[in-house]
């Protein structure tokens, strides 16, 4: 089982829905479980065996101290967990129905995470003996002091010699600071990464580069790989430093059927560059979609551990992932590396 250390950094988030999919305008109560990308993927990862480390700042409060709680009863490692601030951010989930799509309000402006500033974090100590540091888009939309924060991991991150896993992770609503430029900023961590992540929609927004449409109804779909291959390669040419490329597609064809596949453009050596394709996965019974990016970063980054020289199994794995997060309510993966094969 991999057992070196991966280190997410984020924001950890109480998240708000109603049952039995009323709208946030109905209904007398509210069902609460904690969320947010990067503890989603340290929980993927700790479900999965390996040795995950999460870094966050939470207010000292009941609400701060049951979220870490939660975190450490799915075997996630929180000693570098900063204590200060005033309250944790949140966000309210009506999910999807027939043809009404989903719908999330954030609530996360003056959270203790948000308020985070360089040098809080001992990122030297953090990460000694590290292999990977997982990152977001979202951690330097949410305040400008955060994103000088999550430039200054990165920094000591290369300083020593730190991989970089990185999702765009492109939320519009959140880029409030003043100077704000996400694109800009999107695409530095973009040039900053070994490795990285986004769905089809982020890979275009961020990019402004159009890309063969995936409209699969069922699973013979054709996908146009040579178009792809040609776009990847343009892609790479902008950021030459990232060695994996993990696009994950999806097609609504309603709220509780979806098409899922990805695309892994990859080199192990920096050179020779290989598009390879994953199965076209028929999804009825959607439960829950959320998180289902963060299965799929988690998903690859314990197979390139568990499958170091095979990466058509890495990607089908991170695929597997991603496809029985669907299954699972609630922001975290919760399904074990046994499903997961016996899925492949």
């Amino acid at each position: 089982m991999p057992n070196k250390k991966i280190v997410t950094f984020g924001e950890l988030l109480l998240r708000f829905s109603k049952n039995d999919h009323l709208r946030l305008s109905q209904g007398d109560y509210l069902t609460c479980k904690y969320g947010g990308s990067e503890a989603n993927v340290a929980v993927s990862l700790a479900t999965l065996g390996d040795n995950v480390e999460y870094v966050t700042r939470l207010p000292d409060t009941p609400v701060g101290r049951a979220g870490v709680m939660r975190l450490q009863e799915l075997g996630v490692r929180c000693h570098h967990v900063l204590w200060g601030g005033d309250r944790i951010g949140t966000y309210y989930f009506e999910p999807a129905a027939g043809m009404r799509s989903a719908k999330v309000v954030y609530d996360r402006e003056h959270s203790a995470c948000s308020e985070l500033q360089p040098g809080m974090v001992d990122w030297h100590t953090i990460l000694k003996d590290a292999e990977v540091l997982h990152v977001s888009g979202i951690t330097a939309a949410i305040s400008k002091s955060s994103m000088d924060a999550t430039f200054e991991a990165l920094d000591i991150a290369d300083e020593m010699g730190v991989k970089v896993s990185y999702d765009i992770n492109y939320r519009k609503n959140l880029w409030k600071y003043e100077g704000a430029d996400p694109r800009a900023t999107l695409s530095q961590m973009l040039s900053r990464c070994d490795m990285m992540f986004g769905d089809a929609i982020e890979f275009e927004w961020l990019c402004q580069r159009k890309q063969p449409p995936f409209t699969a109804t069922d699973t013979h779909f054709q996908m146009q790989m040579e178009e792809y291959k040609e776009w990847f390669e343009q892609l790479h040419e902008q950021f030459p430093r990232c060695r994996k490329w993990l696009m994950g597609m999806r097609n609504m064809v309603a709220s509780s059927r979806h098409l899922l596949t990805a695309l892994l453009y990859y080199s192990d050596n920096g050179n020779d560059y290989t598009l390879l394709k994953a199965p076209i996965n028929d999804i009825n019974g959607v439960v829950d979609p959320s998180g289902v990016g963060d299965a799929f970063m988690a998903g690859l980054l314990h197979a390139q551990l568990a499958y170091k020289d095979d990466a058509q199994t890495q990607l089908n794995y991170s695929l597997a992932a991603s496809t029985l997060k669907n299954t699972i309510p609630g922001d975290f993966n919760l399904a074990s590396d046994e499903e997961i094969t016996n899925l492949l």
